[in-house]
């Protein structure tokens, strides 16, 4: 029985890639020059700064998990929005109880890289390299750095708004409900209707999907549990409170998440997506009234679901609920793409890090329209473009997940209207690979399975 369920679920993925690869092309033709602005150093962003303006969400891109220029540029703009505007915290696609040990060590005494890299080997579920790398150990160092000087209360922070880590963090609320044998007696038979699975999602997703097993009611007891018991429906008042609610917020959405990942792609696309969103409207009401936020995701996360064929399929994406929940004007999303170059990315699920060539962009779409423009590493805004009517329409645009497949490329690109679906864009030339810190693979699910972005 349980070999027919796994050729479900394979059959299930082959369709889903199959559909992938039968995206049409969406030729990018203009005559037109399009404007853009020199980047070669950190001062080039003085136009996006100013485009910034006040608004309170910053979202920046990526088109791989695997490249050194992406991190490295919203590495730099992400410094000069703290250090400029006054930015409170990062929020990452990366696990909340991870992320939230980076928080407490950037806030703590001062460390130095070497104990920063040893701080992100903690991200071990793979694909392990997307936080593990020595570009995020490099901001690390950095915000402990600045945070230094800094008041408890204006200390920059560092959070994980995914919601993979359901394991983990039942494991993590333990000690913040310490005492009460309520909550506790909760929380621990969550981690027995979860302890079968052995922290694999996908072994839960079929065990759903068969009918023979739900946590289902567990975690939501647990969630409306926890929240009752720090303050009900309001924003906790005290850091132990909110982390506590984070953790079991993050147990309920992973259990929907995993119940839903092999029956549809669209609703559990949906319901990770609305997870990062709450996290992030969480942060901003806990860290007060005048707080504002950076997030660090994929392209298809932060750019505007509405203005690419996510919307026909059903789904929505972080950057769509960001500009809904706070107005347009409050909203500021960065696109990142390349033309050629390098990647870090793995040729199957769960499978080897590897350094992969990234071919020249696929002729028709964004970058390779920008190519044709004449090279070089630039700055485009989107309030330049919007007047330029081929740019109006949708153009193939390249996203590379974790795993990747250049000699077959057709199903990595996304029909987008720029313009509309990124306020700027950072575009680079020629792209390097990401400097992991480890290469060695590890056994559990990945975070991405079985979409990749």
């Amino acid at each position: 029985m349980k070999s027919r369920i796994r050729k479900s679920w394979w059959i299930f993925l082959l369709s889903f890639l199959i559909l992938s690869c039968s995206k049409k092309e969406y030729p990018g033709q203009t005559t037109e020059a399009l404007p853009s602005h020199p980047l070669q150093s950190s001062a080039d962003l003085d136009v996006v700064l100013e485009q910034i303006g006040n608004a309170r969400v910053v979202m920046l891109g990526e088109a791989s998990h695997g490249t050194h220029e992406y991190y490295e540029w919203r590495a730099a703009l992400t410094k000069r929005l703290i250090l400029e505007k006054g930015f409170d915290f990062i929020a990452i696609e990366g696990e909340w109880a991870d992320s939230y040990r980076v928080n407490q060590f950037i806030k703590g005494p001062r460390k130095d890289s070497l104990q920063a890299v040893a701080l992100l080997r903690q991200y071990d579920r793979w694909p392990t390299w997307m936080w593990g790398n020595r570009e995020v150990a490099s901001l690390v160092t950095w915000l402990n750095q600045y945070n230094q000087d800094k008041p408890a209360g204006q200390k920059a922070g560092f959070y994980g708004m995914d919601v993979y880590c359901l394991w983990e963090s039942v494991s993590e609320l333990m000690p913040y409900i310490q005492g009460n044998d309520t909550l506790t007696q909760i929380a621990r038979s969550v981690a027995g209707c979860f302890q079968p699975f052995n922290g694999s999602g996908q072994d839960y997703a079929i065990s759903v999907l068969n009918a023979s097993a739900t946590c289902k009611t567990q975690t939501e007891r647990l969630y409306r549990s926890v929240f009752n018991a720090t303050g009900g429906g309001e924003t906790a008042t005290t850091e132990d409170a909110f982390v506590a609610q984070q953790n079991a917020l993050v147990a309920y959405n992973a259990e929907r998440y995993y119940s839903a990942m092999v029956q549809s792609s669209a609703l559990s696309w949906n319901i990770r997506d609305d997870h990062m969103a709450q996290t992030v409207e969480r942060l901003l009401q806990f860290h007060g009234s005048d707080s504002k936020v950076i997030i660090w995701a994929h392209n298809t996360h932060i750019g505007d679901a509405r203005y690419t064929d996510m919307a026909s399929s059903g789904e929505f994406n972080l950057g769509q609920l960001m500009r809904e929940q706070f107005g347009r004007e409050n909203v500021y999303a960065v696109g990142f793409g390349g033309y050629q170059g390098k990647v870090i990315a793995s040729t199957a699920w769960e499978g080897s890090i590897e350094t992969m060539n990234v071919p020249s962009a696929q002729r028709g779409s964004w970058e390779h329209l920008l190519h044709q423009q004449g090279g070089g590493n630039r700055i485009l805004l989107s309030s330049e473009l919007k007047n330029i009517s081929s740019l109006n329409k949708a153009i193939g645009h390249r996203a590379i997940g974790v795993v990747y497949a250049p000699h077959n490329e057709r199903g990595n690109y996304v029909p987008s209207v720029i313009p509309e679906r990124y306020d700027a864009f950072l575009y680079f030339e020629r792209t390097t690979a990401l400097q992991p810190l480890y290469t060695d693979a590890r056994n559990e699910p990945p975070d991405t399975y079985p979409w990749g972005q």
